[in-house]
């Protein structure tokens, strides 16, 4: 038990660790940001700081792994689903960052359009882009209206682009940012037709994508499927302590982490062979 408890408290701090580590890691021009910051930003969550994420995480995990042992009082067995509910609450946030950039790349178009409009209605760029607080797609309404309140009160366009960049973080949003900040320096009068290309390639873009990632749903499924079938029978058998008290044994825990090790290789293989390209944040 006081060695499940300490394997249990080191798995807690070392997810701290790595949660500080990573940050402040710098968001730069030309580079990624990793970590759970630009997890939380690009999952759109809010008030929730990197360490309370990781103290989330190792909660989860000191309560699964604290029930598991009660259930099945077999501390390898608890171990093992503690340290995957310890990964739970990241999964929850890719899964949101995934959907959330899905959504945006739907709604992009729309709001490009309705940027075009208020120039074409005679606004200047930025009164466009706050118009787009009031009128534009309700999920990315919200950067725009903190966009409006930044350009209030400093009068720096491109400040206030960097920080709208930021708070969206997403790629589609970076092209779309920086192809307004050049249109905006270059000035001229095209920036109605680049508006309206901008759009059309964006709409393309994302049906598209959207096609090709229906197809690559079967995959994707599958090999979730395949990985968590053999956990869902450990656990059933974790309710049958004469059972399950076989794998406190040295070859017990050998079974068990060379088992971990195949599910982890064979579902990260699945997901690499069907795997989409991922665009990047290259202007982030």
């Amino acid at each position: 038990m006081g060695a499940l408890l300490g394997l249990l408290l080191g798995t807690g701090l070392f997810l701290v660790w790595s949660a500080l580590m990573g940050t402040d890691r710098l968001v730069a021009r030309g580079t990624r940001s990793f970590g759970l910051t630009e997890l939380l930003r690009r999952a759109g969550v809010e008030g929730v700081t990197p360490v309370g994420a990781a103290l989330l995480s190792a909660s989860v995990a000191v309560v699964t792994g604290a029930a598991m042992l009660a259930i099945s009082g077999t501390p390898p067995v608890a171990v093992v689903f503690a340290l995957m509910a310890a990964y739970l609450p990241i999964a929850v946030l890719r899964g949101r960052a995934r959907r959330r950039q899905r959504e945006f790349a739907e709604l992009w178009p729309e709001a490009v359009d309705n940027l075009a409009s208020a120039v074409r209605a005679g606004l200047s760029l930025s009164e466009g882009l706050v118009q787009l607080g009031e009128r534009g797609p309700e999920p990315l309404r919200e950067p725009f209206v903190k966009f409006a309140r930044d350009y209030q009160a400093s009068g720096r366009f491109n400040d206030c682009l960097d920080l709208l960049k930021r708070r969206l973080a997403d790629p589609v949003g970076d092209r779309v940012v920086e192809g307004l900040r050049i249109a905006r320096d270059v000035g001229g009068g095209d920036l109605g037709r680049m508006l309206r290309a901008l759009s059309g390639f964006l709409r393309d873009d994302a049906r598209t994508r959207a096609e090709l990632e229906s197809r690559q749903a079967w995959t994707i499924n599958g090999a979730r499927l395949a990985v968590a079938a053999p956990w869902l029978v450990l656990l059933m058998m974790s309710f049958q302590r004469d059972i399950i008290s076989r794998y406190a044994s040295t070859t017990g825990v050998l079974v068990l982490a060379t088992g971990a090790a195949s599910c982890l290789v064979a579902y990260r293989l699945m997901t690499w062979l069907g795997r989409l390209p991922v665009e990047q944040r290259i202007l982030s």
